[in-house]
């Protein structure tokens, strides 16, 4: 009886080892580097898309970090990757490129992109508690990664003074839109000028405010005729609707 349930074990452990070695040598291989010029590609496409998204900051310096595939990713062999913006993406801060297999394998992975924007931009020269009303002494322009936040950097000094902060902020920080503390344009109730713009054309007219006009939030507005729109607060008393 004992040498039969040695036996017994003995051709479980066989059994057991076969299958393994039949799984290892039956699931895709694990993912190998990609290829130099491959590489190359990626960094060329991602340049060229960062640079055309910072077309509006003359002089601004773009840097790309390429990062790798999930290391857990078991991609079948492919004869030809083909990389590609993903739509609607901007090159600006974590972005990613993608990458399909357009011959063999059908698969369609990403590849993380850090793409950091170094142009001048408003630094506090100064640790401030929040609601600290700014002035031109706790400010300065320095060439900072201004793709490191998602709120847009200030670059201009008028955008920021008088203007109270809203967090505590160490000396040397950026200075984004978020770091301030969103203006009240009017009150609901409130008469406003409402000026429509588009390519070639200007309307302005009188709105009733439907509540309170916050900088870079939109808000509802009853006009004269009674039809009710959205428009964006931009100054005191005074609202925009842009295609």
């Amino acid at each position: 009886m004992k040498w039969l349930a040695l036996n017994h074990l003995l051709a479980l452990g066989l059994a057991s080892a076969a299958c393994a070695a039949w799984a290892q040598s039956s699931a895709p291989a694990a993912t190998a580097p990609l290829d130099p010029a491959l590489l190359a590609r990626v960094r060329e496409m991602a340049q060229q898309a960062a640079q055309a998204g910072v077309a509006e900051l003359p002089g601004a310096r773009v840097q790309l970090e390429l990062g790798t595939l999930d290391a857990r990713l078991r991609l079948a062999p492919c004869a030809q990757v083909q990389p590609y913006v993903p739509p609607n993406q901007r090159m600006w801060g974590r972005a990613r490129i993608g990458l399909r297999c357009a011959q063999g394998a059908a698969w369609n992975v990403s590849l993380p992109v850090t793409v950091k924007v170094f142009a001048p931009a408003l630094v506090l020269t100064q640790s401030l508690p929040a609601g600290t009303a700014l002035e031109a002494a706790h400010l300065e322009l320095k060439d900072v990664d201004v793709a490191s936040d998602r709120s847009p950097a200030l670059m201009q000094l008028e955008q920021a003074l008088g203007r109270p902060l809203a967090r505590d902020m160490n000396a040397g920080d950026t200075l984004h839109r978020a770091s301030l503390r969103s203006r009240q344009w009017f009150a609901a109730g409130d008469t406003v000028r409402l000026v429509a713009q588009g390519a070639g054309y200007s309307v302005s007219g009188e709105a009733q405010a439907l509540g309170p006009g916050l900088e870079g939030q939109a808000v509802r507005l009853r006009t004269e005729s009674g039809r009710i729109v959205s428009a964006l607060p931009v100054a005191p008393r005074q609202a925009e609707i842009t295609p």
